[in-house]
């Protein structure tokens, strides 16, 4: 049904939505862009255990110079950088070859200097939005506060303003408990109870239990260790993207590992659950209407913000497309980008949001187009959006 939806909506996009939207766009001006956006190609955050390893070498690591920016990492009110403890859990543990698991490579550097170039290209050089220089009061730049998506942020704003910029980069950070940029399994007790009870059935599940009883024997994994389709598609991804060896085994069976992994993150974020989805990204998505709330009403601190940039996951994208509409079964692309655009029209003052994913238009599930009035967007949204009170109390 999610993978209908997602086809039917771009089917719908694909059928006249260009002309349309260059017509749209003349009336409704832009007033605000939202990006969230996955880091770049990395190291695996584990290696499958009894596999033949790669060799994670530093040198896969190294940044290419046009990536460069001078920036600074801070609290969200400005003050010194929080600890990490998702970073730290990576850094107690060492990768065949010498690097540290979860870490961005030379290569998801560059993935995301091209995406902040297609940013460039939409938004500094076909329309005259940004400024062609890095602005503090015109740009919010937000990260995870784990040094992979700290660095895709760095490298984005390089593709897109061309190293340019006027003063430091600021990249705000939270701590692990009041983190909304992902599922938060650390900070909400109930999200952590939920899911820990999904993570269990799936081993009581016929087919995800068969295949992977049959993948773990094909790959010679002893039948003790414990591994999933989601952690066998993590190594198995990172390998490919670097050009490093893959057991034959496991090539054999890749197209099965992916069908299956996004099948376990369907049964853990249970999509047709409203509860679930709110736990996971309700918060993120309040955060979103009401940046654009601020941006209409014109409150101080908004009026010059032009674009929001927030680094995040593939496990933040993926239920945030649950609770939009546009889950396709597939997963998220290193340096995927869901974007959300606020126009406003020009005789009427009513606004309007359009939705993009991986650079496409998109139609959302309860709107009556790609450019959706705010009204039917929230409205589409409010069995998910979750402001921070009821958050914390459900917490």
């Amino acid at each position: 049904l999610w993978g209908l939806t997602g086809l039917l909506g771009s089917a719908s996009v694909a059928l006249g939505s260009m002309l349309w939207s260059q017509q749209k766009t003349e009336s409704e001006p832009l007033k605000l862009v939202q990006v969230l956006f996955r880091h770049g190609a990395r190291t695996p955050l584990k290696s499958i255990p009894d596999v033949l390893e790669a060799q994670w070498v530093p040198s896969l690591l190294e940044p290419p110079p046009h990536t460069h920016m001078n920036y600074v990492v801070t609290d969200l009110q400005g003050g010194p950088r929080p600890p990490s403890v998702v970073e730290d859990g990576y850094r107690k543990n060492i990768l065949s070859g010498g690097s540290f698991p979860g870490q961005l490579t030379t290569m998801g550097m560059q993935q995301l200097y091209e995406l902040g170039e297609r940013l460039r290209k939409r938004y500094v050089e076909e329309k005259p939005f940004l400024s062609n220089t890095y602005i503090p009061t015109e740009v919010y730049v937000r990260s995870s506060n784990i040094v992979r998506t700290i660095e895709s942020a760095k490298c984005l704003l390089a593709g897109l303003f061309q190293q340019k910029q006027t003063a430091t980069v600021s990249i705000l950070t939270t701590d692990a408990e009041s983190e909304i940029l992902y599922p938060n399994f650390h900070g909400c007790k109930l999200l952590k109870i939920l899911s820990g009870h999904r993570w269990a059935e799936l081993s009581t599940l016929p087919g995800i239990a068969a295949d992977l009883q049959r993948i773990q024997s094909a790959l010679g994994i002893a039948a003790h260790r414990h591994v999933d389709f989601v952690f066998i598609r993590d190594d198995m991804v990172a390998r490919e993207t670097h050009g490093l060896p893959c057991p034959p085994a496991l090539t054999s069976w890749r197209n099965k590992v992916e069908q299956r992994a996004v099948d376990v993150m369907c049964h853990i974020y249970q999509p047709s659950k409203r509860e679930n989805l709110q736990l996971c990204v309700g918060p993120l998505l309040h955060q979103l209407l009401d940046n654009m709330e601020k941006k209409l009403q014109g409150s101080s601190s908004a009026s010059t913000r032009k674009l929001f940039l927030y680094s995040v996951h593939d496990t933040t994208l993926i239920p945030c497309l649950m609770a939009l509409g546009l889950f396709d079964m597939r997963w998220p692309p290193y340096a995927a980008d869901l974007t959300l655009e606020l126009h406003q029209n020009r005789q009427t003052s009513e606004p309007f949001v359009k939705v993009t994913y991986l650079g496409q238009d998109q139609l959302i599930p309860g709107c009556s187009g790609v450019y959706c009035p705010l009204q039917e967007f929230k409205q589409a949204l409010s069995g998910y959006t979750l402001t921070s009170d009821p958050y914390r109390h459900l917490q």
